[in-house]
């Protein structure tokens, strides 16, 4: 009951998706995601991601917080500006599969709110951030920054992205990877449907370069559940294809498939130590900031 409670204080992503400006989206989920972890039982989050970080063995104990510590039974101590913060870069899938939305949000329109609200929340922490748009290419990109305005560059990019041509996922990631230059932290967020072998070898590549990566895995309630109850026409949104099937003869299969995939995904990326998070498009966003703020806190 407590987690459901929670959840009812989250906005649903198809309203936050009719806010008006990215931006406007991206401070709403973040400020009622901060404000909700001060009122939480997560709400050493909060303090530890905004001007604090964990003790590290080697500090100097004078620099630690005891009021902090007596209200989180945590040893933290004040960051100070000079401090080498993280360097994120967000990597969004905007292929042609990304445009599906049965619930009122694509996945690409919720990739980009997601995008943007990580944007925002590590801007607000001053880890620096960038992004990188790719369908079978590189589409778009920005590098991870901290300096005034990159945030707004950041959205205005994320805005003006298309989706549009097929998916190909491991070959952008490994052009990505040899192309990074600093060590940190990459965020996927795609539906990674695509060759599994493929883009698990594009995500370890990542590591290879010595960053820490995080998954999120975005898909349709319509793919997860395959609620269709009468014969349906089904369009391929990348190549244009069309089937008619009745929904009743290859439910069994569909669900076998996809479950599969979901599964292998997250077993074979879990043991290469890669953060994995399946999100559906109907789930509030913050459920992701958090799934980021956990990988932050054992990563940094």
């Amino acid at each position: 009951m407590a987690a459901e409670a929670r959840d009812r204080q989250f906005l649903d992503p198809a309203v936050v998706a009719r806010l008006g400006t990215l931006e406007l989206k991206a401070r709403t989920v973040v400020e009622g995601f901060i404000s909700g972890l001060h009122r939480s039982p997560f709400k050493g989050f909060s303090v530890e991601f905004a001007e604090y970080r964990q003790y590290i063995p080697g500090d100097d104990l004078s620099m630690i917080d005891w009021k902090v510590y007596a209200r989180s039974d945590r040893h933290f101590i004040k960051k100070f500006e000079e401090e080498t913060n993280l360097h994120c870069q967000l990597l969004v899938d905007v292929s042609g599969s990304m445009s599906y939305g049965s619930r009122g949000i694509s996945k690409f329109e919720y990739a980009a709110c997601l995008a943007a609200s990580l944007g925002y929340l590590m801007h607000r922490q001053r880890d620096a951030v960038g992004l990188t748009a790719f369908s079978d290419h590189i589409v778009d990109a920005l590098p991870s920054s901290t300096r005034p305005g990159h945030l707004r560059n950041l959205l205005i990019a994320l805005d003006r992205i298309q989706v549009g041509s097929r998916t190909d996922v491991a070959k952008p990631l490994h052009q990505i990877a040899e192309a990074m230059t600093k060590r940190g932290m990459v965020v996927l967020i795609s539906d990674l449907l695509d060759d599994p072998d493929a883009v698990v070898r594009g995500l370890k590549h990542f590591q290879y370069r010595g960053s820490d990566v995080l998954v999120f895995h975005i898909l349709d309630p319509d793919e997860i559940e395959f609620p269709f109850d009468r014969a349906t026409r089904f369009e391929d949104l990348e190549t244009g294809d069309e089937v008619v099937a009745v929904p009743g003869a290859v439910r069994d299969y569909y669900l076998k498939q996809m479950g599969g995939l979901i599964d292998r995904y997250r077993r074979e990326l879990g043991a290469a130590g890669i953060d994995y998070q399946l999100l559906n498009t109907s789930e509030p966003l913050e459920m992701a900031l958090l799934a980021y703020l956990s990988t932050r806190s054992r990563t940094a």
